[in-house]
């Protein structure tokens, strides 16, 4: 049934609709495992739901009327108190996965000790996200959308066929992609690149002073892809090609902030001896970063050329409509 509304979804509105029940109820489907504390993969979908829905709610802004327990702030609590667990869980993931076995034994104990600090760290959080997930406020949100998918209410402009708004919709975000500062880090936009020190010590520099900035590029990257993905039926290869592409960057610039934010959290943990309780796993992360920043570059490159950033353009201002030609 939600198929074939989809299939038939003509309208601007139309796909409001079928963007924010899918994520809506992809909350709703996770919500029950997130109490459990079973899997950690519960948890992460009902994240990606609530940011899903968040930024549907906000790219879909000029064709929804919403009340005000459907606004996308509303969501955006939501999924930050989610975001705190579901941190603490990555955190435990890399440390026990990928660092913990190649480690020497000195190391390895104190990261015992770490792990043990995340353990609590992480009870009391499950606790703050058990609260909400029971609480009057949590029960407000999901009756305001149940409520809303029952009976939608849309803005005028809601009704004007796909066909003729869909470059629109996906331009605003796209644009807040391309231009955003993150895009200046290690290079000068005047002309040629910087003549920095492009050793691994001096990168994790560069990104212990801009990082923040790699990771809020990172943010507008995750948003364009999820507008982007809903409407891959209407495009052909080079739309899909760029999205494809922001996904990496996304996945790139994660793993560079994830680097970033194991040390602090380990610094967190040994305020004053970090770097003599875990010089080696410290060396780990600082070739990580290296080496994600080498497969940053080139599609930092690629992304400030012109010609991309046209073939960007162009893929997003001519969908195809006719379904013989959509694969």
């Amino acid at each position: 049934m939600k198929g074939e509304f989809e299939r038939g979804a003509k309208t601007l509105a139309d796909w409001a609709y079928v963007a924010i029940e899918k994520h809506f109820q992809k909350i709703l489907q996770h919500e029950a495992g997130v109490l459990r504390d079973e899997d950690p993969e519960e948890l992460h979908q009902m994240r990606v739901g609530t940011r899903r829905l968040r930024a549907t709610l906000t790219g879909f802004a000029p064709a929804l009327e919403l009340s005000k327990a459907t606004r996308p702030e509303r969501v955006g609590k939501i999924a930050r108190v989610l975001g705190q667990l579901r941190d603490l869980d990555v955190l435990k993931e890399a440390l026990t996965t990928h660092y913990e076995t190649v480690l020497p034994k000195k190391e390895q104990k104190s990261l015992k000790e770490a792990l043990k600090v995340l353990e609590s760290r992480r009870e009391r959080i499950f606790e703050e996200v058990s609260t909400l997930l029971k609480s009057p406020s949590y029960d407000t949100f999901v009756r305001g959308f149940k409520n809303w998918l029952e009976k939608p209410t849309y803005q005028p402009i809601g009704h004007l066929a796909i066909e003729i708004v869909l470059p629109d919709l996906l331009l605003p975000q796209s644009s807040r992609f391309l231009l955003h500062e993150g895009w200046s880090i290690g290079v000068n936009l005047t002309g040629e690149e910087n003549e920095i020190d492009r050793t691994p010590e001096a990168i994790d520099r560069l990104l212990e002073k801009e990082g923040i900035l790699l990771h809020e590029l990172r943010k507008e990257a995750k948003r364009s892809r999820y507008n982007m993905e809903l409407f891959t039926r209407f495009y052909g290869g080079q739309y899909k090609k760029h999205l494809e592409e922001i996904k990496k960057i996304q996945e790139i610039l994660g793993e560079i902030q994830d680097c970033h934010i194991l040390s602090e959290f380990l610094a967190g943990v040994f305020p004053k001896s970090l770097a003599r309780e875990m010089p080696t796993l410290l060396e780990i992360f600082q070739k990580n970063r290296y080496q994600k920043w080498l497969e940053w570059r080139p599609l930092q490159r690629k992304y400030l050329d012109a010609n991309t950033r046209k073939s960007l353009h162009e893929a997003i201002l001519y969908p195809v409509f006719d379904k013989t030609e959509i694969n």
